[in-house]
């Protein structure tokens, strides 16, 4: 593939990109999070992942790395 000069490759001009729609789960079904109110938006946005501190798994990968 050749690719311009001033570009690299893997890079996308801003007129390539596309959306990425993000959902979550919410009370037992998913929805996106674009279809959310002002707030909700916000309050996920917060959001942390969690993190499990259990003896179990220590030295072991997170599954999601």
């Amino acid at each position: 593939m050749c690719h311009p000069i001033n570009q690299q490759p893997g890079k996308l001009a801003d007129h390539e990109r596309q959306r990425c729609e993000v959902w979550t789960r919410v009370m037992g079904y998913h929805r996106p999070v674009s279809s959310f109110n002002p707030g909700k938006q916000s309050e996920h946005a917060e959001r942390l992942p969690f993190q499990e501190t259990s003896p179990r798994l220590e030295g072991k990968r997170p599954c999601c790395s």
